[in-house]
């Protein structure tokens, strides 16, 4: 097992790895919003794709959730692309990042 070090403020074990779909008429603004979105604490890799339109993200799901990352894409003026499959992955990744966090905060107990 490979030991990978991370930015500070993300933690391996609250690590998750989501792929958006952007809209095609964000390629413009997207460079702004993938630049802002790296320097937020919490975020430990960041790319797009161009030719896929695929934005693909690195994070600390204690730190930051989807919801904060939509934030910045909706200011700069980036959509997310609003297909089926797209929605159903932002309703999952919610899900999961909102898991996250109340696991975090939960004190762990053993009876032995």
């Amino acid at each position: 097992m490979s030991h990978r070090d991370h930015r500070l403020g993300v933690s391996e074990a609250s690590l998750v790895t989501r792929m958006l779909k952007v809209k095609p008429d964000a390629a413009g603004r997207i460079s702004a919003a993938v630049t802002e979105i790296d320097s937020l604490f919490g975020i430990d890799s960041v790319s797009y794709d161009p030719e896929h339109r695929k934005l693909t993200l690195a994070y600390d799901a204690k730190r930051l959730c989807i919801d904060d990352i939509e934030e910045v894409l909706t200011r700069h003026g980036v959509d997310i692309s609003a297909g089926r499959w797209n929605r159903i992955k932002e309703d999952y990744y919610r899900f999961v990042d909102q898991n996250v966090k109340e696991n975090a905060k939960q004190k762990p107990w053993s009876c032995h």
